[in-house]
């Protein structure tokens, strides 16, 4: 399966980030004050638009390829950069592919990109900056100390965002206990995860450009992001709303996470996603979960045994009021495993109401 372009830069960023062997050739060639155009990656597609230039087939390294820089053209390298294939290459792309660049070194830089499918840089000579074209994405490299100072607010943000989803998330595990769930409810812990997710996915990109100087970045940020729990698909699967006798869950998760951000912060917006219509007080309806999401939490009870469960009593206030006879007349559910269950839900009540009124 063919990778999404922005997939494909978080892959050239990692390659590209401090500590490897290719970032340090391009910094060579900003602190040399030269240019450079630079393929990574090699097939006929590439082959068909050089001109020029001689095959050169040896292994990679920074100095070679700042000495390489020194001459007109550019340099093709495989995909890992771990060989210079080619050097002094003139690139003619496709000229009827659009660009937004002007100058002559990131018109070809965006072309060749778009038409080969393959990661281009561009070392600007005049501007002295570093920047990637991955397919029709352009990203602007930077110095650590840039993207650290954005990731350590980023950092910082999601600090605050956790802890005020870990709030809204035992709430919530409270309010379904007690029957009292509302619509505003389940959309603020909708809107919690996925700014939590947002911030998260952000910071990831931080740690992939900061390579080796974002080790501590990534050892708080997993810090941060352990046991967050069931995400978006489990309380969508519990509250969204069943059409033609389908749960939409993927759909449905995909189209929260392409909201933008003025939707987000929009609770009606995001009950729309769970297949509720805008209306008066609609948001302060009460629903009620299937279980989906408290069952998730008992990690001995596997997926397949949950969905028996929920098929079974029909939603979470059946579940709960069962007991262990009960829970052994479905199907595959042993003494053992009905034990489990009740006791795990019967500790999952029991802590977020003590968690909600102390």
């Amino acid at each position: 399966m063919a990778r999404s372009p922005e997939d494909a830069l978080k892959a050239t960023l990692a390659r590209v980030a401090p500590g490897t062997e290719l970032r340090d050739g391009l910094e060579r060639i900003l602190r040399g004050r030269t240019g450079a155009l630079i393929v990574l990656g090699f097939d006929r597609a590439v082959d068909a638009i050089c001109s020029g230039g001689f095959d050169i087939g040896i292994d990679f390294s920074p100095t070679r390829l700042r000495e390489l820089a020194k001459m007109d053209g550019a340099i093709v390298c495989d995909r890992d950069a771990s060989n210079i294939l080619r050097a002094a290459v003139q690139l003619v792309p496709d000229h009827t592919i659009e660009t937004h660049e002007s100058g002559t070194r990131h018109r070809t830089a965006e072309r060749v990109a778009i038409q080969t499918g393959f990661p281009v840089i561009s070392v600007s000579q005049s501007m002295r900056i570093i920047q990637l074209y991955v397919g029709g994405l352009r990203h602007v490299l930077e110095g650590s100390e840039p993207v650290m100072a954005r990731a350590n607010q980023a950092l910082a943000t999601l600090e605050r965002y956790r802890a005020r989803l870990d709030q809204v998330t035992n709430s919530l595990s409270a309010l379904e206990i007690e029957a009292m769930v509302t619509v505003r409810d389940v959309a603020i812990t909708l809107q919690r995860q996925e700014m939590v997710r947002r911030i998260a996915e952000e910071i990831s990109q931080y740690v992939l450009e900061l390579g080796v100087d974002g080790r501590l970045l990534s050892l708080q940020l997993e810090e941060l992001t352990t046991g967050l729990g069931p995400g978006s698909e489990m309380i969508l699967r519990d509250y969204a709303d069943v059409h033609d006798g389908k749960l939409n869950v993927e759909e449905q998760v995909a189209t929260l996470q392409n909201m933008s951000s003025s939707e987000m912060v929009d609770p009606s917006k995001i009950a729309a996603v769970m297949g509720i219509q805008p209306g008066q007080d609609s948001l302060e309806a009460v629903v009620q979960p299937r279980g989906y999401r408290l069952l998730s939490n008992i990690k001995s009870v596997p997926p397949a045994v949950s969905n028996r469960l929920v098929d079974h009593f029909g939603g979470l206030q059946n579940l709960m009021a069962a007991n262990i006879d009960d829970l052994m007349t479905v199907d595959g559910i042993g003494e053992q495993r009905a034990r489990t269950v009740r006791e795990g839900l019967s500790r999952i009540a029991e802590t977020s109401l003590l968690d909600r009124f102390m």
